[in-house]
């Protein structure tokens, strides 16, 4: 504990060290006075003063070695020894983002490992970690939409839900119009400079309350940007499917509705990008963000706290018993 404090020690006026070149001196000051005033004295029997002798003279020095570490303990001191805390502060206008994702049965094939929807929830969730200055919501939808997630800036609370997406919960179908208006409907108040929907779907749209026409321009009213993705490959994709023998795979078309998509997001601002695989899902993501980009300013604030009081309580302590013993155990008596 003490070495991992010491270890965290910077000098704020490192130059006082520079006065530790006296220490030398003094010490060879000390040796050669005491070597000239060295004598010896003969006596019969030294029984009677031997005890008292032997402390004294093994310990003479001691005075003389405390004065000199409480020197280099205010030599320290004046070096002010200070602890360093940097401070994070980050200031400028994030982009409020609402990731939007088909969860219908059909992002259950299997063209992209293991599956669609298991595919784009890594790869959102990573797209996640890549933007900490911004605020992320989480829509999902199939025949109807539903807000996993309000926009927040707590990231953990945005990937644990998206990790949580299930398909199943919601009814069937694949309305890109109602997902796309409850992801706007989720930035109507927000107050970023930036407001953005990532659309993610595998189908047509076949459903829905909202149809996907008015969605965007509902969209572009509310100056939202809407980037779409199809996901899927081309022909056919493997589906599984529950029977009472187990499950099995079919073949199904791989129907995307490439020229809507492409509509709703060149008319908002965005762009519609298409992932044939995992690899193509993950690149358009990274794009994505590329083009998204934060406006954030990083400032750095270094706090710095004294350290120097510990050093010359320990060098008084050192002064008051080198006293202590000079007028006690090792007085001199005339």
């Amino acid at each position: 504990m003490i070495l991992d404090w010491f270890r965290n020690i910077s000098f704020g006026q490192p130059w006082f060290f520079t006065l530790l070149v006296f220490i030398p001196v003094l010490i060879i000051w000390y040796w050669r006075k005491n070597l000239k005033n060295s004598s010896s004295l003969l006596i019969s029997s030294a029984k009677g003063v031997e005890a008292a002798a032997n402390f004294k003279t093994s310990f003479h020095h001691l005075p003389f070695i405390l004065r000199i570490l409480s020197l280099a303990l205010f030599i320290t001191a004046l070096a002010r020894p200070q602890t360093r805390n940097d401070e994070q502060r980050k200031e400028g206008d994030g982009v409020d983002i609402v990731l939007c994702i088909d969860v219908s049965g059909s992002m259950s094939a299997e063209d992209l490992q293991p599956n669609r929807l298991e595919a784009a929830k890594q790869v959102a969730a990573n797209f996640v970690d890549g933007r900490p200055t911004d605020r992320i919501g989480l829509v999902v939808f199939s025949g109807e939409s539903f807000t996993q997630c309000p926009i927040t800036a707590d990231h953990n609370v945005v990937k644990l839900q998206i990790l949580n997406i299930r398909s199943g919960f919601l009814q069937d179908g694949t309305a890109i119009g109602t997902g796309l208006a409850t992801s706007v409907e989720r930035l109507k108040t927000s107050k970023a400079k930036s407001k953005v929907v990532i659309l993610l779907t595998d189908g047509e749209n076949n459903g829905g309350l909202i149809d996907p026409q008015t969605a965007k321009e509902i969209a572009k009213s509310l100056k939202v940007k809407v980037y779409t993705i199809g996901v899927g490959t081309d022909g056919y994709a493997p589906i599984p499917q529950v029977s009472p023998l187990g499950t099995i795979r079919t073949n199904e078309k791989v129907n995307i509705d490439e020229k809507l998509l492409t509509q709703i997001a060149s008319e908002t601002g965005g762009r519609y990008f298409r992932a044939k695989d995992n690899e193509g899902l993950k690149n358009i993501y990274s794009e994505i963000d590329k083009l998204e980009k934060s406006k954030v300013e990083i400032s750095i604030f270094t706090n710095y706290t004294e350290r120097f009081i510990p050093f010359v309580m320990a060098a008084l302590a050192l002064l008051l018993l080198e006293m202590i013993l000079k007028y006690t155990t090792f007085k001199k008596f005339p």
